[in-house]
């Protein structure tokens, strides 16, 4: 049995994983998480959740990975709606584009105010975490 470390929402479990027999008929012995004390703080998440009573493809508000102006896919997911066009200025916090990831729609925000220089994706278009999605001047 391998043993694992797991956190979620900010709470550690230690999850044992059994390799089944070829067979894929159950072992005996049935194991459950149970949840373990933190170690330390777990880092805040960047993304805004929602209540637990929201509905799928609800939407929450992200902050992008920025270097200097690029704004780069904080995580893999299908662009819903591009919301500017090349040469559009725009403030801090306007929606830049829509990213759908997980059934939930994660507004990608302008970090700071600008006009658009480079717009590299469209409507439609997969993208994964990193890849350069706006370029502001």
């Amino acid at each position: 049995m391998k043993m694992f470390r797991v956190v979620v929402n900010g709470i550690e479990y230690k999850v044992g994983i059994e390799e089944m027999a070829e067979e894929n008929q159950p072992q005996s012995r049935q194991n459950y998480a149970a949840p373990v004390p933190p170690a330390h703080t777990a880092p805040k998440s960047t993304v805004k959740t929602q209540p637990k009573h929201a509905t799928p493809h609800a939407t929450a508000k992200v902050e992008p990975a920025v270097t200097g102006g690029t704004i780069v896919a904080p995580m893999p997911g299908t662009v819903l709606q591009v919301t500017v066009n090349i040469g559009d200025h725009v403030t801090k916090g306007q929606t830049l584009l829509v990213l759908e990831a997980m059934k939930m729609e994660n507004e990608i925000m302008a970090p700071t105010d600008g006009v658009v220089h480079e717009l590299n994706v469209t409507q439609g278009v997969s993208v994964n975490a990193g890849d350069i999605l706006v370029i502001l001047s």
